[in-house]
């Protein structure tokens, strides 16, 4: 099969097109010639060797094809061995692209239940984005979140995927909600997408600033952390708040003020991607419910993929950035 096949970590460049043997059978496994891949930040931690992939490698946890077997349209959950309780992953669970071969490639070969139909109305670039961002923010805002119909929340960092979708399962769940970004374009492009408003979190106040746009100036029902910044997003909290913690791209260590925490009866929350219980929750949120598709910011070739990191990297990205496959 074609495929962009990675001989060595380091820079985008390692990602280079060439052939790769086909996904070998496997019982309880179906392989899927894919459509579209979409690119995530674990990614790019990946091709740096963060995870110790073995070599050489195929990376990529998201995509969207059709199954080999039947020729049904499916997008693929790169949640591998969640297990059975739905409060934390088992042992043995990994995201595709990690050790198993990922989905910059013509296939993939993934458990039977890490599949599911394609959403109607999805084109194969959304199908493809969808995923572990969706899968992500879906847990991250309902099942570990417990986000309800009319409250608030802020999300921090407003371009980048998980924001996006944010936006979009909030709105959608009949919340209301604000974003930050370095960038005032960035958040009027999230006010177009839905959200309320937001602010500049350049600036030292920026917690302050936000909390003054939540209801009654009282702070946000919940923040959502994708990056890391934890002692300054508690800051934009109401009492009794949640914080959400789903990333650390900014900051890996957070100083935190203990005393003010405890006093604040704050629930600081950790998660990452989902179930396959969590992803069945999503595609029926986008059955039921007026759902705006994954944002996607740039299509490449499957032959660029390294171009396609390149432009992920720069950071100026709104939405997903996709490989098409054919």
């Amino acid at each position: 099969m074609h495929a962009i096949v990675m001989q060595e970590f380091g820079s985008p460049a390692v990602l280079r097109p060439d052939e790769f043997p086909d996904p070998p059978a496997r019982p309880g496994w179906v392989t899927v010639a894919l459509r579209a891949s979409a690119l995530n930040w674990h990614d790019v931690l990946v091709r740096q060797g963060r995870y110790g992939s073995p070599l050489p490698h195929i990376i990529g946890a998201d995509g969207a094809g059709v199954r080999t077997d039947t020729g049904e349209e499916v997008v693929v959950l790169p949640s591998l061995n969640w297990g059975a309780r739905d409060d934390a992953p088992a042992n043995g669970w990994e995201i595709l692209g990690d050790h198993t071969l990922g989905t910059y490639a013509e296939l993939v070969s993934v458990p039977a239940d890490c599949l599911a139909a394609k959403p109607a109305g999805l084109s194969w670039a959304e199908a493809a984005a969808l995923p572990l961002v969706g899968v992500t923010t879906y847990r991250a805002l309902f099942t570990r979140g417990r986000l309800r119909s009319g409250e608030s929340m802020l999300v921090v960092g407003a371009g980048g995927g998980i924001a996006t979708m944010t936006i979009a399962l909030a709105v959608a769940a009949g919340a209301s909600i604000t974003v930050t970004s370095s960038s005032a374009e960035t958040i009027e492009r999230a006010v177009s997408a839905g959200a309320q408003g937001g602010v500049l979190h350049s600036e030292s106040d920026w917690p302050e600033q936000a909390r003054a746009m939540s209801p009654g100036d009282g702070g946000f029902d919940l923040v959502l952390d994708p990056v890391g910044r934890w002692n300054e997003s508690v800051r934009a909290l109401r009492p009794g708040g949640r914080l959400v913690v789903l990333g650390a791209n900014a900051a890996q260590t957070a100083p935190m003020d203990v005393r003010s925490f405890y006093f604040g009866q704050f629930d600081l929350l950790g998660t990452t991607m989902g179930s396959s219980r969590d992803f069945a929750g999503l595609l029926d949120m986008f059955e039921r419910c007026s759902v705006r598709a994954p944002v996607i910011d740039r299509e490449f070739p499957l032959d660029r993929a390294a171009e396609a990191h390149e432009h992920l990297e720069r950071d100026r990205t709104f939405g997903k950035c996709v490989l098409m496959h054919g």
